[in-house]
């Protein structure tokens, strides 16, 4: 069944149709089915190993497919040549010509095609990249960022219908990398070509793409958007990779129209029933941290839910704008929580007992034959 992130049926689509790539024995690529929607920026997330640049170089032409089919609209691009595809791909490396300065980098394809007004196209990228001072400049005398934003001219200029970014940001420190987040975003919008954006951090995922899918072993384990993903994981994988999240073991004891109550750990909880993947036996509860609500033994907690008494502070990581707790919960698991630093209180010390809770609508459940350890500590590299 396809994976899809809208159905708007346009005509530039991108579609692949069971894509499976295979590497002697080992599948790198199993039969993935995705829709990416004209002009959406689309995600391709995940760690090392799990086949996500594999794909994005089928789709430029650069792998060939064990089997399956690449469509752009009704055009069929599967075995054509990197050239003949109307696809341009941004490299972590930016591979800028060395010999040539920002102007003649970015004509290039022009030049290579002949087309007569190259000053005037050249112009309006460097305009729309922000480097109309720098046209003169080689390569070597830009920062990072500004060499980025060469190679997204570059690739632009040539009025592809899908742009293809392979770790784009991978090479920048962390502040030039956010700030090139949203530097992305803000160009995809307003030329409003297809992004497909191949990436391992989840924060860079998150903030710029309409869709994510989140690649795991060569398949699709959820896709959606970002916030529907994070709010709502449908496994424990996409649970621990995107965020961090506070599985805890229960068993479904009733339900009615709206909801599940699951036993968990001696405390009944409610589970919204459109955020139960499971609806009956054992199951992982699903609270994200910043979501879980802390307060002293017997204090006010602000939620109508569950109250989890018993827990002691295992941990405490002060990070700026949130402090970061370990709770060590009577069953012996420890719960992460994080409170933002409103300054209405001061912090939890080590050794401190304190009693847990949360808004029921913010949980989520999970099919407890899933591994609780998936997804998490997975290798921060590219594939």
């Amino acid at each position: 069944m396809s994976q899809v992130a809208s159905t708007n049926g346009d005509k530039g689509d991108l579609r692949l149709e069971t894509l499976t790539k295979e590497f002697g024995t080992f599948t790198a690529v199993d039969a993935i089915d995705l829709v990416v929607p004209q002009g959406h920026f689309f995600a391709l997330l995940g760690p090392s190993g799990c086949g996500k640049t594999t794909t994005l170089r089928m789709v430029a032409g650069l792998e060939t497919p064990t089997s399956g089919h690449i469509m752009l609209g009704e055009r069929e691009v599967t075995y054509e040549k990197p050239y003949r595809r109307p696809v341009n791909t941004v490299f972590q490396n930016y591979a800028l010509f060395p010999h040539l300065d920002i102007f003649e980098n970015i004509a290039f394809g022009l030049r290579r095609r002949k087309v007569s007004d190259v000053r005037e196209q050249v112009g309006a990228m460097l305009s729309l990249v922000e480097l109309e001072s720098q046209a003169k400049k080689m390569p070597s005398q830009l920062s990072g960022g500004q060499q980025q934003r060469v190679a997204l001219a570059r690739a632009l200029i040539n009025e592809p219908e899908v742009l293809l970014l392979d770790e784009p940001l991978g090479a920048l420190d962390l502040k030039l990398r956010r700030a090139m987040q949203i530097e992305l975003k803000r160009i995809q919008t307003e030329v409003g070509l297809t992004f497909v954006h191949v990436t391992h951090d989840q924060e860079e995922a998150m903030t710029m793409a309409d869709t994510i899918a989140v690649m795991n072993a060569g398949v699709i384990e959820q896709m959606g958007p970002p916030s529907v993903l994070y709010d709502n994981p449908a496994t424990t994988y996409v649970a621990n990779f995107l965020g961090q999240s506070n599985l805890i073991a229960g068993e479904i004891v009733g339900n009615d129209a709206d909801s599940l109550v699951v036993e968990m750990q001696g405390t009944k909880a409610s589970i919204p029933r459109d955020r139960a993947h499971t609806d009956s036996g054992a199951g992982w509860v699903g609270i994200r941290p910043e979501k879980v609500l802390i307060s002293e033994i017997d204090g006010v907690l602000d939620a109508p839910g569950s109250r989890i008494a018993g827990g002691v502070i295992s941990d405490v990581s002060f990070v700026g704008v949130s402090t970061q707790y370990l709770v060590k919960m009577p069953w012996g698991q420890e719960l992460m929580v994080f409170e933002q630093n409103t300054g209405h209180r001061g912090l939890f010390q080590v050794g401190t007992p304190v009693d847990l809770s949360w808004h029921p609508e913010y949980a989520f459940l999970l099919d407890a034959d899933q591994d609780v350890e998936a997804g998490r500590q997975l290798e921060d590299a590219a594939v």
